[in-house]
C-alpha cells in the first residue's frame, strides 16, 4: 500500500488508525497456535495509535511531517507479522499432522482435528 508521504500533512488531529477489515485480522490472530504471537500482534496492531499524537504532521511546503510514513511503516510491519507467524503456524500444523497420521487413523485426524488448527482463509498482501 503506498500513501503520499503529504497525504497528512497538517493533520494534527489524526491521532488514531482503525482498521477496515479488524475483524479478519483479529479472527486470524485469535486461531494462531502461540499465546506470544497472538499477543505480538495485539501490540503491534495498537501501536499506531501510540505513535500519531506524537508524531509531527508538518506545517509547510517543504515539511511534509511524518504521519503518513508511520502509517506506512505500520502496515509494512503488521503484515510481515501476521504472514511471518501464519507460515510458521501452518508449518507446525503440517508437522503435527504428519505425527498424528502416524498414530490415528487419516481420515480421523483429516476430518476432525486438522479442522479446529486451520487459520481462517483470508490471504494478506504479501502472502504467497
Amino acid at each position: 500500500m503506498n500513501i503520499a508521504d503529504d497525504t497528512f500533512q497538517g493533520c494534527e488531529s489524526l491521532k488514531r488508525v482503525d482498521l477496515v477489515e479488524e475483524a479478519v485480522l483479529r479472527d486470524t490472530i485469535d486461531a494462531l497456535l502461540s499465546e506470544e504471537w497472538r499477543n505480538d500482534m495485539n501490540v503491534e496492531i495498537g501501536a499506531i495509535n501510540q505513535i500519531l499524537p506524537n508524531t509531527p504532521a508538518g506545517d509547510g511546503l517543504f515539511d511534509v511531517g511524518g504521519k503518513a510514513q508511520a502509517v506506512q511503516l505500520w502496515i509494512s510491519s503488521v503484515l510481515h507479522k501476521i504472514v511471518q507467524y501464519k507460515a510458521q503456524h501452518h508449518s507446525y500444523l503440517n508437522e503435527s499432522a504428519t505425527t498424528l497420521q502416524h498414530a490415528l487413523h487419516q481420515d480421523i485426524v483429516l476430518k476432525n482435528i486438522l479442522p479446529f488448527l486451520e487459520l481462517p482463509s483470508y490471504t494478506f498482501e504479501g502472502e504467497d
